[in-house]
C-alpha cells in the first residue's frame, strides 16, 4: 500500500528517478575521457609501439566497437525492458537496471583485456538500455500533464551532470600514473546506481501500472499522495483517475499486447514518430561530440590541457538544458523541435566548411599519434571549430536533448505505452551502437565530410518533424490518444489531426490542476476567467 511511502513530491520522485539516466551520462564521459590518456592507450594497446608513454592505443574500428558495444547491450536490455515493466512494474524495472550497473561496472573495472572490457560494457549497456526506456515512462505517468516535460526532461539533465561529473573525475584520476587512472573512474560509477536501487524503494509505483493490474485502491492512493496533496478529491485527481478508468476499460478488450500490435495501421504512425524521435536524437551527431570531442579537438590544435578544454562542452550541456526545463512545456514539442533541427544544421555545415576549406591531412599518423585525428586545422580556423562545437552542443542540450525523452512516452495508449517506449527507446541505442562504432575509422576514412552527414541529417528531421510530428504538451496522456485517432473532416486515416494542426493543451490542463473545472459537470468554477479547451481542435 501507498501508506508504506514516504515520497509524495514529484520534485523528489523525479530527482531519484532520473539517477537512471544519470548512468548513461556517467559511461560517456569516463569513455571519453580515457580513450586520449596514455594509461589506458598502453594497457590496450594494439599499435607497433609499446614504449609508455607512445602507445597509439586500440586499431580506430576496435576502439570503435569498445565504445560501441555500450549501445549495444542498451539495445537488448531496452527491447526486454517492455516485457520487464509489464511484469515487475516500472518501478521494480529501474531497480533491476541498477543491480545489472553494479555488475557491469565490476567487470569494466577489472578489465584484464579487450574482450572483457567489452562484455563489462555491454552489461552495463543493459542496465542503460532498461532505465532508458522505463525511467520516462514512470515519470510521464506521475507527473501532473502541464509540467510533464519539465519532469520528464530532468533526464537529459541527469545525464548532462552524469557527463559533467564522470569527466573532472576521470580528468583528475588521468594523473594517476598506473591502471587506476582508468579503473577509478569505472569502479566509482556504481554509486549513482546504488543510490538509485535504494532510492526507488521509498518511491510509488506508477498509478497507470497499478491500474492496468486491477490495484486500484493503490492506484488512487498514488494519485492522491503525488497530485491531491493528500486529498482523494481533488479535480486533477479524480479527472485522471476518471480517465484512467475509461482507457482501461476500453483496454480489457485488448487483454496479450505485443509488440506487433505496434505495427498494426491503428498504431503505426505514432509507432513511427516514437522510433524516428530517437534514431534523429542520435543522427544529429551529438555523439561525435560527446563520445570523441577530444579527438576533434585534437585536430583544432588544443595540445595544452585538452581535457580541461573539452570539458567546457560538458558544463554548456547542462547549462542549457534548464532553460528546456523550466519552459519546454510553453515553448511545446514541435518548435523546440524544429528550432534545434535548424541550429544544429547550421553549425555542421559551418565546421565543414571550416574544415574543408582550412584544414590538411594530418598524415597516417593523425596528430599527436591519435589516428582519428586525421585532419588538422590552426590558426581562427581552429577557434572556428571550436566555437561551432560548443555552439551545437548548446542547441542540442535546450531541444533535442531533453525532448528526444519526454515524446515518446506521450505518444501511446496505456496498453501499449511500456513496449512502446521500449522499441522507442531500442531504436536509439542501436544507431548510438552504429554511430559509436562508425565514428572512429569514419574519421580516419572521410575526415571532415562525416560533419556533412549529419548536417544532412539535421535538415531531414526538420522536415520531418514538421510534417509527422503533433504537439503533445500540456494534455493528459489520455487526451493525446484523440489525436491519433480523430475521424472529423480534414482528419488523415490512421493519421488522425494534421501535426501542423496540433495545438498546445496546457491552458486546459492548468485550469484542471488549479481545481478551476467542475471535473463531474464539465464546466469551470466559480470566478474562473473563460478561456477554449486547447485540447480539441
Amino acid at each position: 500500500m501507498v501508506g508504506r511511502f514516504k515520497v509524495g513530491n514529484i520534485y523528489l520522485i523525479a530527482a531519484c528517478a532520473v539517477l537512471g539516466g544519470g548512468l548513461f551520462g556517467f559511461d560517456i564521459s569516463s569513455m571519453s575521457a580515457i580513450i586520449i590518456i596514455q594509461q589506458y592507450r598502453c594497457y590496450f594497446n594494439q599499435g607497433p609501439n609499446y614504449t609508455y608513454g607512445e602507445c597509439s592505443g586500440p586499431e580506430a574500428d576496435v576502439q570503435g566497437g569498445i565504445t560501441a558495444s555500450m549501445p549495444g547491450g542498451s539495445w537488448v536490455g531496452a527491447l526486454c525492458s517492455g516485457i520487464l515493466t509489464d511484469w515487475l512494474g516500472r518501478k521494480t524495472a529501474i531497480q533491476v537496471g541498477a543491480v545489472i550497473w553494479c555488475i557491469g561496472c565490476i567487470l569494466v573495472a577489472a578489465s584484464q583485456n579487450i574482450p572483457m572490457l567489452i562484455v563489462g560494457r555491454f552489461v552495463n549497456g543493459v542496465c542503460v538500455g532498461i532505465c532508458s526506456a522505463q525511467v520516462p515512462v514512470y515519470i510521464s505517468e506521475l507527473a501532473p500533464p502541464s509540467k510533464r516535460g519539465r519532469f520528464v526532461g530532468a533526464q537529459q539533465w541527469a545525464i548532462t551532470w552524469g557527463i559533467a561529473i564522470m569527466f573532472y573525475i576521470s580528468y583528475g584520476c588521468s594523473y594517476i600514473d598506473s591502471t587506476a587512472a582508468f579503473r577509478l573512474p569505472w569502479g566509482l560509477q556504481a554509486i549513482p546506481a546504488i543510490i538509485l536501487f535504494f532510492g526507488m524503494i521509498f518511491l510509488p509505483e506508477s498509478p497507470r501500472w497499478l491500474a492496468h493490474k486491477d490495484r486500484w485502491e493503490e492506484c488512487h492512493e498514488v494519485l492522491t499522495l503525488v497530485h491531491g496533496k493528500g486529498n482523494p478529491n481533488s479535480p486533477i485527481v479524480q479527472k485522471e483517475l476518471e480517465d484512467i478508468k475509461n482507457v482501461c476499460e476500453f483496454e480489457r478488450q485488448n487483454a496479450d499486447v505485443t509488440y506487433l500490435e505496434l505495427l498494426k495501421p491503428n498504431m503505426i504512425n505514432r509507432t513511427h514518430v516514437g522510433v524516428f524521435t530517437q534514431i534523429w536524437s542520435q543522427l544529429t551527431g551529438m555523439n561525435v561530440m560527446m563520445y570523441y570531442i577530444t579527438y576533434v579537438f585534437t585536430m583544432a590544435g588544443l595540445d595544452d590541457n585538452l581535457l580541461l578544454s573539452s570539458s567546457i562542452q560538458y558544463i554548456i550541456n547542462v547549462a542549457m538544458t534548464v532553460p528546456a526545463l523550466i519552459w519546454v512545456d510553453k515553448w511545446g514539442r514541435r518548435p523546440t523541435l524544429l528550432i534545434g533541427a535548424a541550429l544544429m544544421a547550421t553549425w555542421l555545415f559551418a565546421n565543414a566548411g571550416i574544415l574543408a576549406d582550412w584544414g590538411e591531412y594530418a598524415g597516417p599518423n593523425g596528430v599527436d599519434n591519435v589516428r582519428e585525428a586525421s585532419w588538422r586545422v590552426t590558426g581562427a580556423a581552429s577557434k572556428g571549430i571550436i566555437a561551432c562545437s560548443y555552439l551545437f552542443v548548446a542547441s542540442f542540450a535546450v531541444t533535442w536533448g531533453p525532448v528526444s525523452w519526454i515524446y515518446p512516452p506521450e505518444l501511446y495508449p496505456l496498453r501499449v505505452r511500456g513496449k512502446a517506449v521500449a522499441l522507442a527507446t531500442s531504436s536509439n541505442w542501436i544507431f548510438n551502437f552504429a554511430l559509436g562504432y562508425f565514428v572512429p575509422p569514419a574519421f580516419v576514412n572521410i575526415q571532415w565530410r562525416v560533419y556533412i552527414i549529419f548536417a544532412v541529417f539535421c535538415v531531414a528531421m526538420f522536415v520531418h518533424v514538421f510534417f509527422m510530428y503533433p504537439e503533445t504538451s500540456g494534455k493528459i496522456l489520455e487526451e493525446v490518444e484523440d489525436i491519433f485517432t480523430n475521424t472529423r473532416p480534414g482528419s488523415i486515416p490512421y493519421v488522425g489531426t494534421p501535426a501542423w494542426k496540433t495545438r498546445s493543451g496546457r491552458d486546459f490542463t492548468f485550469r484542471l490542476e488549479q481545481g478551476l473545472i467542475d471535473t463531474e459537470k464539465g464546466e469551470q468554477s466559480p470566478g474562473a476567467s473563460h478561456h477554449e479547451n486547447t485540447t480539441k481542435e
